[in-house]
Order: C-alpha cells, then structure tokens, then sequence
C-alpha cells in the first residue's frame, strides 16, 4: 500500500470514529434521565464498576481530562447526591470519591434508558459484526492511551 492511499484509509477510519462518536453522544443525550450528562453517567458507571473509591486525580487520568474537569463534574454529581467526597485520612490534601446509593439508582436508571437504543443498534450490525469490529477497537485504543 502506498503512502496516499495509507493516508487515505487512516483518515476515513478517523473520520468514521469521530462521526459515530458524535452521533453516538447526541443519542445517548436524548436518551438519558433529565438532567445527567454523559460525563455524570461515565463517572458513575465507572465508580459502580469499579466498586471503590477514587480520588479525583485517578479519576482524571481514567477518562483523559484535566483535574479541573474532573472537578467539575465531581462538584455537579455531589450536588445533586450521586456522589460523596471525603478527606483521603492519609494525605488531608486529597479527597477520595465514592459512589452513593443515590448514584447506584441514578446510574442504573441511566443504564435502563440506554440498553434498548444500543441493543437495537447492535442487533441491526449483528453480533457477528461487532464481535468483529471490538478488538480492532480496542488496540486502536491501547495504542493512542500508550502515547
């Protein structure tokens, strides 16, 4: 393969990523409870499974955006009782982030409202299809956190 056509299919595979990831977040925005973004969900998703505290560094480095950001969020999501933040007893100058039972629900209230829109979105590509397309995925993904 030469040079333009190499150029050529990493620009349409970017191209591809980027325009499904916008339409992805514009239908998951629709389809969340009032009032949740998908970076509230994405956090509370993430502690859920994690089953643990985090600080808000370690929570910036998972998700690839700045301490402030970060903060940002966590300040929202404390607000409205999804999560609680206390003093890391190690270290006063952290805090750790757990999620609340009220996070629990909230998050799963999310994940009830978006199962059958990705359901139906899987079932039209088939599984085959998207068994296919995950690895590819995911090294792609290894390979940009690796840099």
């Amino acid at each position: 393969m030469n040079e333009n056509s190499s150029n050529s299919l990493a620009v349409a595979l970017f191209s591809e990523i980027l325009t499904n990831d916008q339409l992805i977040r514009n239908r998951l925005s629709r389809v969340l409870p009032k009032g949740m973004e998908i970076s509230h969900f994405s956090v509370l998703n993430h502690l859920a499974r994690s089953g643990g505290e985090r600080s808000p560094a370690q929570l910036a480095k998972s998700f690839h955006v700045t301490r402030g950001a970060m903060t940002n969020t966590l300040s929202k999501l404390e607000w409205a009782g999804y999560v609680h933040i206390r003093p890391d007893w190690d270290d006063a100058r952290r805090k750790m982030v757990a999620i609340s039972p009220a996070g629990r629900q909230a998050r799963d209230a999310a994940i009830a409202a978006i199962a059958p829109m990705i359901s139906e979105l899987v079932g039209e590509l088939g599984d085959e299809n998207v068994r296919a397309t995950l690895p590819v995925l995911r090294e792609l993904r290894a390979k940009l956190e690796s840099e």
